[in-house]
């Protein structure tokens, strides 16, 4: 009997998804929370309040009030605001009596800082280090230099998780992301704070990668879909509290800190997460698995199957191929087939990215202040992630992701057609191609953790996810090419959502299937 075959049997005997399973999850999803709260932080604590340049000494302008004096200092935009980053050379007394005087005077930078309006926000990373008018792109590159170490911590906790373990490396990440988390929250200089940022986003996806598949591995053929559902659902559910922290905390610093401070919890609750079952048998730690298998049995009240948790039963299922064996990410091009796994997944992972956050970047005509706006954003991706779930074992994983990317593709191309002043409909097509595009990031976490053997499983993950961080990364650069042609944009990330469907065309399904434990079952699949 196949190993596959004969650890699904060993997981039937403790009960494939039961209390222990639930724990696991439940744990699981505290840390989990952390991430979407930190991916989507930028739009809260880089906000550009509205701003003006600070006045000149006061003394000059005699007994003016403070209207005069900004009318005479400042210039109007064309819309009648306030400029945000010129004043001018010296006071313009005369349009206190005409200010429709045409003349333009000379203007300069603003060369005594800037007043903002703290309305809505207490402190942002553009109040704290006025990043404005020349250095803007600063502001903007804080989320750039997170998601590169994002993209690089993917590949980090991949690779030692398969050498390592899930469990420590879960830990690892816990404990970093929360240092490096606060230790942003507290940082002296922009510098400084852009470093931390890095190492943050470098921390936290560990939390992700390694608790997917650590979910995964322990649970049955049947509640796999459910166990990648509620993973996805971890995600909507940060994205759409995080507004309601931001509401009370408007301080960058505190609101950075509110939302790293549940890794503590899930720290302290780790000491409760088990060490894969599959991973520990497919390295031959035998005594470790027995243990973890017979907490499981235990507490899911199966503790008549000890005789089929023996050292002999467990050592029974061990194939050459992962005997005293490190894998690593070369493993993932050495065999053919392998190979064309890897090239297929990533290059799907990389097109459901770029049009998850094409979408989601782009989405406008709302009208609600940035707080709905980002309710609405999480809260759109539930009915979507719930279809989701029936549709996993009806029609299948590929066909899943194939039918939610296409229909991505086909909103993004309605769009293209409908004109420009049909605001409303636009909105509400967008808003419906977003829901597709979360739909097509929940189902391919969990389709890509089935198709991938134990022993580089967590490689895969990783390799996976630095993919998406790729499409991450160039989702932004792809909405400035409006400025080439005004639906360049679309054109683009509807083109990638339609070639991201043609790919997951090609895979295998894996529906009912047992999960594949070696390299060697994929070679040998039909």
């Amino acid at each position: 009997m196949k190993y596959a075959m004969k650890f699904e049997s060993l997981l039937s005997d403790v009960n494939g998804f039961g209390r222990f399973q639930v724990m696991i999850i439940v744990i699981n999803f505290i840390g989990r929370f952390t991430l979407p709260c930190h991916f989507m932080l930028n739009n809260f604590i880089a906000v550009v309040p509205s701003h003006h340049c600070a006045l000149n000494d006061e003394d000059i302008f005699g007994n003016l009030t403070l209207e005069q004096r900004l009318a005479v200092s400042i210039p109007l935009e064309e819309d009648g605001t306030l400029s945000s980053c010129q004043i001018f050379a010296e006071p313009q007394y005369h349009l206190l009596i005409n200010s429709s005087n045409i003349t333009n005077p000379p203007t300069v930078s603003c060369q005594n800082g800037w007043v903002y309006d703290y309305t809505t926000f207490k402190s942002t990373l553009a109040t704290q280090w006025d990043l404005v008018c020349d250095r803007r792109g600063e502001n903007k590159a804080t989320a750039t230099i997170f998601f590169v170490g994002v993209m690089f911590g993917a590949i980090f906790f991949g690779s030692l998780s398969d050498r390592f373990g899930r469990r420590i490396m879960l830990l690892v990440s816990y404990i970093s992301g929360l240092v490096f988390g606060v230790a942003s929250a507290l940082s002296t200089s922009f510098t400084m704070f852009m470093v931390l940022r890095f190492l943050t986003g470098f921390s936290i996806t560990g939390i992700v990668i390694v608790s997917t598949v650590l979910n995964v591995e322990w649970v049955d053929i049947e509640h796999r879909k459910l166990v990648g559902v509620i993973d996805s659902l971890s995600w909507t559910f940060g994205s759409t509290v995080l507004p309601s922290i931001a509401y009370f905390v408007t301080d960058w610093r505190w609101l950075t800190i509110s939302i790293t401070s549940p890794l503590a919890l899930a720290i302290i609750t780790w000491r409760w997460v088990p060490e894969s079952a599959r991973w520990l048998i497919a390295n031959r730690k035998l005594d470790q698995a027995q243990i973890y298998l017979q907490k499981c049995a235990k507490m899911n009240q199966r503790e008549d199957c000890a005789h089929a948790l023996k050292i002999e039963t467990l050592s029974s299922v061990i194939l050459s191929e992962s005997k005293n064996r490190v894998y690593s990410y070369p493993d993932l091009v050495r065999t053919p087939k392998i190979r064309k796994l890897a090239l297929r997944t990533g290059l799907l992972w990389f097109c459901v990215a770029s049009a998850f956050y094409g979408i989601s970047f782009n989405i406008t005509g709302f009208g609600l202040n940035i707080y709905l706006t980002q309710f609405t954003y999480g809260f759109i991706e539930i009915p979507s992630k719930v279809t989701v779930y029936y549709l996993l074992d009806k029609i299948g994983r590929r066909s899943t992701e194939v039918g939610a990317l296409l229909l991505v593709g086909l909103c993004l191309a309605i769009n293209i057609l409908i004109p420009k002043d049909m605001s409303v409909i636009r909105t509400v097509v967008a808003v419906v191609g977003k829901g597709f595009s979360a739909a097509s990031f929940a189902t391919v976490v969990l389709y890509s953790s089935e198709l991938y053997p134990t022993v580089v499983r967590q490689n895969a993950m990783g390799y996976n996810s630095f993919m998406a961080r790729i499409g991450v990364a160039v989702a932004p650069l792809i909405l400035l090419l409006d400025e080439v042609w005004l639906n360049l944009p679309q054109v683009i990330i509807c083109s990638l959502a339609v070639l991201g469907g043609i790919v997951a065309r090609t895979l295998p399904e894996t529906r009912n299937r047992c999960l594949p434990e070696t390299i060697e079952d994929i070679e040998q699949q039909g």
